[in-house]
């Protein structure tokens, strides 16, 4: 396992308009390279991110949201109850079921929602939603830096 390390996951399809907010975000935390913090990316969970998961002491999935409010929301998680997926696409919590299943691996976890607006088959954020990104941007970071400070403070 990483020494105290956050994953910072994002999901979606940055060819959909703002369904590619959560690529995005990692792309931007990638150019940063912030130690401590773990990104990785696809164009939706699956079972294999669990492992990923699994590897890092808490996680937050970043993702494209309508019913999110504007700019964003950020919501703790748990795993779910029952573990439900489809072969295409899996929920953040049933990737945490299935880390404390698999890999008896426990974590705190979040989801960052950040409100999109046009789906169309489009490379490029609209207006609106790359104002939420900016603002989710900042709140991230400093909720990175925070968390960060306070795992080496413990240490």
């Amino acid at each position: 396992m990483n020494d105290k390390s956050i994953l910072v996951y994002g999901f979606g399809n940055p060819g959909r308009q703002d369904d590619g907010l959560g690529p995005a975000i990692i792309e931007s935390l990638e150019n940063e390279e912030i130690p401590g913090v773990v990104t990785d990316c696809n164009y939706q969970l699956n079972i294999e991110d669990a492992y990923s998961v699994a590897e890092n002491d808490m996680v937050v999935f970043v993702d494209a949201s309508l019913d999110a409010g504007e700019p964003f929301s950020f919501v703790r998680i748990e795993p779910s109850a029952e573990i439900t997926f489809t072969t295409h696409s899996m929920s953040p919590q049933s990737v945490l079921a299935l880390c404390a299943e698999l890999y008896d691996r426990r974590l705190e976890a979040y989801v960052l929602g950040i409100r999109g607006y046009e789906w169309d088959f489009k490379v490029g954020l609209t207006l609106k939603a790359e104002n939420n990104f900016n603002e989710a941007y900042k709140f991230l970071k400093n909720w990175l830096n925070d968390m960060l400070s306070v795992k080496r403070t413990n240490n």
